[in-house]
């Protein structure tokens, strides 16, 4: 049987491509996140180094976002996605042979995470934007489903052995792995066919590319209260994910196999989201994605109490499982609001609300652990998780947003654009509720 055969329809070469790309790159990422901070431990730094090493990574990523979201609306995205990519497999691979050679510098790890993150701000909002014109809107839900289950099945092998590799073998060769693995997806993004996306119109310049897609960002309450709340969420669980997490692996769990187990819990929960959202397609999409935010507050009670890795490993499939759920009903909601000629742009701003907090998060969390204690850091984090998801369910569009008939796709297979709700919505409640600025 062909591969062609062997795929379903809707599938075609650039979605293949961009999954199997995918699917390489969290094979080696999951396990490089974890090396990275055994190798600030191992070096001898403390909790607050691991926690500068990962604001180190998350600042350029930050900083860059809205400049990279600009330039793949502007450029073919699969070229930014090279380059990028490229850009990754330096830093890690210096980072491989830094860790390797032995002595590692706070400054040197501090530097090349500096360099992963900066390719990773270019990377991100061009690789949204391409996904998601690579499906139409009839598929879209469970194309994005299958996309997240796949990339989250590589998390979880990638999570396993890469904490089985750093017992074994040590961070550096795990380093190693991820800096191939930047490779050889890069080598795999090259082949995207972009012969069918319309040609881009150029526009006024970097600053009027950026105030457009602010302007199609700020019209929509939907997306700015949920990319608030996200900026909280990501902050806080990103702390007990990057910095307390693997410290209370080391005092109470056993190190870093343990640890990797329990991440690869997390990716077990997120592909059984995903094959939840492959045959479930609820109405409302915003109100069921927040509402499976509240279990994200569960790991960090769990670190808190804390409690045995085996508990430690359901909940963390469990808030893996929520999450999905939530990640397939936002990326379908914004292919279904978001013109595909702004996309990019719209995601940039997206990446740069939801991480703006992390940075900080991750630096200060040594300092807060130091001030008032590990336990109560963590129970911070899920109180702050829990009240920011409640708050953001006051907002009437995350309540009432609704999923739509998709359009019939435009020839040539591009994703065809939004429908825009008019004042005369169907009394169905079709499009109740939904901002278009």
């Amino acid at each position: 049987m062909s591969v062609r055969s062997a795929r379903p329809a809707w599938a075609g070469r650039n979605y293949t491509l961009l999954t199997a790309a995918a699917v390489v790159t969290n094979l080696g990422a999951h396990g490089a996140l974890i090396a990275a901070t055994f190798a600030v431990l191992q070096s001898g730094g403390s909790g607050a180094d691991v926690g500068l090493v990962a604001a180190a990574r998350t600042l350029p990523l930050v900083l860059f976002l809205l400049i990279g979201g600009a330039l793949a609306d502007r450029l073919p995205r699969h070229r930014v996605m090279v380059a990028a990519n490229a850009l990754n497999c330096v830093s890690q691979g210096l980072f491989a042979l830094l860790v390797l050679a032995g002595e590692p510098r706070l400054w040197q790890m501090m530097l090349l995470s500096a360099l992963g993150g900066t390719g990773q701000a270019f990377f991100n909002p061009a690789a949204e934007g391409m996904l998601l014109s690579s499906v139409s809107g009839e598929h879209a839900g469970r194309a994005f489903a299958l996309f997240r289950m796949a990339m989250n099945g590589a998390g979880i092998g990638g999570a396993a052995l890469g904490g089985a590799m750093i017992a074994a073998i040590g961070p550096g060769w795990v380093l190693a792995v991820d800096a191939a693995a930047f490779a050889v997806s890069g080598a795999l993004r090259a082949f995207l066919d972009v012969s069918g996306v319309a040609a881009r119109e150029p526009g006024g310049g970097m600053l009027s590319d950026l105030r457009e897609g602010w302007q199609e960002f700020a019209s929509r309450p939907w997306l700015w209260s949920i990319v608030l709340q996200f900026s909280v969420v990501v902050a806080v669980v990103g702390a007990a994910e990057s910095v307390y997490g693997p410290l209370v692996a080391r005092d109470h769990l056993g190190g870093a196999g343990p640890w990797g187990l329990a991440l690869g819990a997390f990716g077990t929960g997120t592909i059984c989201g995903a094959l939840l959202m492959m045959r479930w397609k609820p109405r409302r999409l915003l109100l069921v994605g927040t509402l499976c935010v509240f279990p994200l507050a569960l790991p960090s009670a769990a670190l808190a109490v804390p409690a045995p890795l085996g508990v430690l490993v359901v909940v963390m499939f469990v808030s893996g499982t929520a999450i999905e759920v939530f990640g397939v009903s936002w990326m379908t909601t914004m292919h279904q609001e978001i013109p595909e000629e702004k996309f990019s742009r719209v995601a940039a701003y997206d990446w740069f609300g939801s991480l703006s907090m992390l940075p900080l998060a991750t630096a200060v969390a040594g300092p807060v652990e130091s001030l008032v204690g590990r336990t109560a850091a963590l129970w911070g984090c899920a109180v702050l998780v829990t009240v920011v998801t409640a708050a953001v369910l006051t907002v009437p569009d995350v309540r009432r947003m609704t999923r739509r008939p998709a359009p019939v796709a435009a020839a040539g297979g591009e994703r065809p654009a939004p429908a825009v709700p008019s004042a005369g919505c169907p009394a169905d409640g079709a499009c109740e509720g939904v901002s278009r600025g």
